[in-house]
């Protein structure tokens, strides 16, 4: 693997992308065999899969197709911002391949998000491992073969099976880097084998999302956003609402907002929860209880439909944890400063939505200590294959996605030629050059512009004496 790598990253920039062009092609006219239960999104519904697994990958795509190669050109200094006595330098930074790039996936968007990753490593020159999570084997291998047909050599991408030994085995056996997707558990595990070796990583992790009603929102789009979120992907997405502010709402406007929002929950389709997440799902939902919540909706024996906790606290258990299961916690806050009070309380910070006034979004934004804001829209800002993806605290560290997370895949090497054919900086020191350097630093750095022009005659008087003594 590594000479095949060697290659592909000694090839031009534009080179590696015709093959993902070509690889994006081939992805969009196979998108309906990606349904299929041999291309691996068969289990979720055709336009979900499509529409928050397949399209985002190819936006990415062809982002990377359009960027790429200016993102990865090297970078000259110039002059700009050069110290004069380093005149004769002249600098580059480049951005190179790291070599073996480990992708762990996570299960619930087996597509969409590790394939981001894979193709931002490959275009920067990598070698990848791609190791599916749970379910997500058939569709790494068949974007495997669609990479293949494209013309990517050999050996630059592999699928390992789904199990965590098997991302083990590759650490052990040597990478560069590597990006995992899943929970903070997960990343907990991961960063301790990573240790051992010193391996970087990216680590996105799951979060316990916060949305923040302002006054004068719009309540309808409110609704229809947290429906939204509360049914994408049975609400095992890391960005889904998990917990509800309504910033300085009256009794009345909080009974009306639970009821509009049971009302909406009602017409989603339960969905069926493993047996760990349905079991640590009622603990919650219990403990919540017996701290005066009220629980609306339960763990029926068909599945589980969207839960509402209202009159819930921020220090409640179900208001702190990444579980994937459709439950919100409605908190009450009296004003913005018992929002931060609250966000604080939470060890995740992955995103956090708001609604209301643009110009009051935008201020809360500002303190709010997450990866992603976003004002009146929910989740679906962050399929932007310009926007880069990150988390705060629990919800991990590191990019993905955009230019940040193309350039998360490169290492930086730089490169600096001296064309000067003065050599004073190779010479035995001297104990008279000390006042000298200290007056050329008063004459560049000093606060006021008469410490400066007493610098500078400082500079020529300790030269000529320096100069003096150099001919004695």
């Amino acid at each position: 693997m590594a000479e095949v790598q060697s290659n592909w990253a000694a090839l031009p920039v534009q080179s590696r992308l015709k093959v993902l062009a070509a690889a994006r092609s081939l992805l969009a006219e196979r998108a309906q065999d990606l349904l299929t239960e041999d291309g691996g999104l068969s289990a979720r519904l055709p336009l979900e899969a499509l529409s928050s697994e397949v399209l985002p990958l190819l936006a990415a795509m062809r982002f990377l197709e359009a960027s790429a190669g200016k993102v990865l050109r090297p970078r000259k200094l110039g002059r700009s911002g050069l110290p004069l006595w380093m005149s004769g330098l002249h600098s580059e930074v480049h951005r190179v391949a790291l070599g073996k790039v480990l992708v762990i996936g996570p299960s619930n968007y087996p597509l969409f998000l590790p394939g981001v990753q894979v193709v931002q490593a490959l275009a920067a020159g990598n070698a990848v491992i791609w190791k599916p999570g749970l379910g997500g084997g058939k569709i790494a291998n068949t974007f495997a073969e669609i990479m293949r047909s494209a013309g990517l050599p050999d050996g630059l991408l592999s699928v390992t099976d789904e199990s965590v030994p098997a991302a083990e085995r590759s650490i052990a056996d040597g990478v560069d880097k590597v990006f995992l997707t899943g929970s903070a558990a997960s990343g907990r595990a991961l960063l301790r084998q990573l240790a051992e070796r010193l391996i970087p990583a990216v680590v996105e992790l799951s979060g316990c999302d916060a949305v923040v009603v302002l006054p004068g929102a719009d309540l309808h789009r409110v609704v229809q956003a947290l429906s939204f979120g509360m049914r994408l992907n049975g609400s095992c997405t890391c960005m889904a609402p998990r917990r509800l502010f309504y910033v300085g709402a009256t009794p009345e406007q909080k009974r009306h907002l639970a009821e509009a929002l049971l009302a909406a929950f009602r017409t989603i389709a339960p969905v069926t929860l493993t047996g760990a997440t349905r079991q640590r799902l009622a603990a919650l939902l219990k403990d919540a209880q017996a701290e005066g919540a009220c629980i609306h909706g339960g763990l029926a024996d068909e599945g589980v439909m969207p839960i509402l906790v209202e009159d819930g606290s921020a220090r409640m258990a179900v208001a702190q944890e990444d579980i994937f299961a459709p439950v919100i916690t409605m908190i009450e806050a009296a004003d913005i400063d018992a929002v931060l009070a609250a966000q604080e309380l939470c060890p995740f910070g992955l995103t956090a939505s708001l609604f209301g006034n643009e110009d009051e979004c935008r201020t809360l934004a500002g303190r709010l200590d997450v990866g992603s804001v976003f004002i009146n829209d929910l989740i679906f800002p962050s399929a932007d294959p310009r926007v880069p993806f990150s988390g705060r605290r629990l919800s991990g560290f590191g990019v993905t996605q955009g230019i940040e997370g193309l350039l998360e895949m490169t290492a930086v090497k730089t490169i600096s030629v001296q064309r000067s054919s003065k050599l004073s900086h190779y010479g035995q020191p001297k104990p008279a050059q000390v006042g000298l350097l200290l007056a050329v630093i008063q004459s560049m750095y000093a606060r006021t512009l008469r410490s400066r022009l007493g610098g500078m005659v400082q500079t020529i008087r300790e030269g000529r004496q320096l100069r003096r003594s150099d001919s004695a």
